[in-house]
């Protein structure tokens, strides 16, 4: 049983992670003058939370109109008639998310870097391979997403299209969470794609690390319990993604987990069964 651990940490992480320190010391030891490839990353990333955190809802737009002296009613008036909405709200966070994680990020990589998206994680070759970690992912995660759902807190807070009673439980809430795993892809390769693999030609592994920072700071609004576990989430996340060149993994594990909270907290409810 040791042997077989110590080949598997071998195999699936040492081995890489060693591969990607070594590509990143090759790096800095010829590179010359300013990289402008880690700063471009780091500053788009920064600007790319800064737009969500402030419009990633309709009402939200409605100050900055005005104050450029919009005239047109009739869009002030349909920012209020979505903000009101439950779905409409949803459905443009989860729109602005896609676009502040992957859209923005994306169009760097292929036109301001001329590189491409594979290189960032997008790929899928290979991953199929590593199907155990995942699997063992998976085998932690969801008991905890279960016990968790118990807890008042996260009754308070999932899922976030609010559901009163059975009959609230249609094709809103099925729009709402398919919006919800798009942003899920979104926010991967944002973190665990584009600052990870777009800084790790400098930071090596320590990308990761990095990367965990912004991660776990989207989560204050979220309950404590869930700000901490994001925060090995996004090392463990940010790892397999490192030695994969894969996002999906997580993006997968990711939706796993958020369908899971919000069919848990929903059952827990009795709004299901």
């Amino acid at each position: 049983m040791a042997s077989w651990l110590v080949r598997a940490w071998e195999r699936w992480f040492a081995g890489p992670l060693r591969r990607v320190e070594a590509d990143s010391l090759a790096y800095r030891q010829t590179a010359t003058g300013f990289d402008g490839k880690t700063v471009t990353v780091v500053v788009v990333a920064a600007v790319s939370l800064v737009v969500q955190n402030y419009y990633s809802g309709p009402g939200t737009l409605i100050a900055p109109l005005r104050w450029l002296g919009a005239s047109d009613d009739s869009v002030i008036d349909t920012l209020f008639r979505w903000e009101s909405s439950q779905s409409a709200r949803l459905m443009w966070f989860a729109l602005c998310a896609f676009t502040t994680y992957a859209v923005l990020p994306g169009l760097v990589v292929t036109l301001a870097f001329r590189e491409r998206l594979t290189d960032y994680g997008v790929g899928v070759r290979g991953v199929a391979a590593d199907w155990p970690v995942y699997l063992a992912f998976a085998a932690v995660m969801v008991p905890l997403v279960y016990l968790c759902s118990a807890l008042p807190r996260f009754q308070e807070v999932y899922p976030f299209y609010r559901v009163g009673s059975r009959a609230d439980v249609d094709a809103g809430l099925i729009r709402w969470e398919l919006a919800y795993a798009l942003q899920f892809i979104g926010l991967e390769f944002f973190f665990r794609g584009f600052l990870v693999h777009g800084t790790k030609h400098r930071f090596g592994a320590y990308s990761v690390f990095l990367m965990v920072i912004p991660y776990c700071m989207i989560h204050f609004h979220k309950p404590v319990a869930e700000c901490f576990a994001s925060i090995i989430a996004g090392v463990a996340l940010g790892v397999v993604s490192l030695v994969t060149k894969s996002v999906w993994p997580g993006a997968g594990l990711h939706i796993l987990v958020a369908w899971g909270m919000d069919t848990s907290v929903l059952v827990r409810r009795g709004m299901l069964f």
